[in-house]
């Protein structure tokens, strides 16, 4: 399971003083109103477009610190609050992980980006009392035939998990679909990090796995939940270490890895793509 996701519901109540009003008490799994869900598309809509102008604009020789910069300037330029700046003490409007960096990467003036690097994006806006959460994987430059192929199945999968979500199916039924694609393509799934509801938390119930297990709650979807949806694939091992910064997670044999996400409505015939940036 997610072991950070699981300590943050746990302590959300305990916590919510230190990061002013985006965290609130745990509540469950939630279905969005009609209301709700207008806020939610702003939200992600926000999301997508930073991610998407981010996509656009990164080369080599900037750094990390320029992309969060940029990132936390157009969300409040869009009238919102980055959703991970301060969230638990975390530094930064964006996550920025390179290579082997799998989540959790701390934006950093002087981390230069270069040619060849797998850089994932990923960053979430607070609008109107509710989050949008999205993570992209860019391939910088000229990059390596296996890392441009590890981005495309984490994409793929992705989107083979959103084709199995609508009402009445389970999470087990995404997690498969997910699972199938990544191990047919001889890739691993990261176990440790799961996808959660998103809502007016950045992080809420349900844990969104991506791989068969009969640890976490096999939750049956219901038209109007939101939940963010994000397979996390390495090249090599699927263990991970934390870094003494006690944020940036390694893949702990040093092999590459790669991540998409998408906050989602689920409806009665699929689902809405929220953040995305077509």
């Amino acid at each position: 399971m997610n072991k950070l996701f699981a300590d943050l519901l746990a302590s959300s109540s305990s916590q919510k003083t230190n990061v002013g009003p985006r965290i609130q008490q745990r509540r469950g799994v939630e279905i969005k109103s009609a209301r709700e869900v207008k806020i939610m598309r702003r939200s992600s809509k926000i999301v997508a477009t930073v991610l998407k102008e981010i996509n656009e604009m990164v080369e080599p020789g900037m750094t990390t610190g320029d992309l969060d910069k940029y990132a936390e300037k157009r969300i409040k330029d869009m009238g919102a609050l980055p959703s991970f700046k301060g969230y638990h003490g975390f530094p930064g409007s964006i996550c920025a992980s390179i290579n082997n960096e799998v989540v959790h990467g701390i934006p950093n003036t002087k981390r230069i980006i270069k040619s060849g690097d797998l850089l994932k994006v990923d960053t979430g806006a607070f609008f109107d009392g509710y989050h949008g959460d999205s993570c992209i994987t860019i391939c910088v430059g000229d990059v390596s035939n296996k890392a441009r192929k590890l981005s495309e199945v984490a994409h793929e999968s992705l989107m083979a998990g959103l084709s199995k979500i609508k009402a009445n199916n389970t999470l087990l039924d995404v997690a498969g679909a997910i699972e199938d694609h990544v191990k047919n393509n001889n890739f691993s799934v990261v176990e440790d990090y799961t996808g959660h509801g998103v809502g007016r938390n950045l992080h809420e119930e349900p844990s969104v796995f991506n791989f068969r297990t009969n640890d976490l709650p096999n939750v049956t979807l219901r038209s109007g939940m939101t939940l963010a949806v994000e397979p996390i694939l390495n090249y090599g091992d699927k263990r991970c270490r934390t870094l003494r910064d006690q944020w940036t997670v390694v893949t702990k044999d040093g092999s590459l890895s790669a991540q998409w996400e998408h906050t989602i409505l689920v409806t009665s015939e699929g689902c809405e793509i929220l953040t995305d940036r077509g």
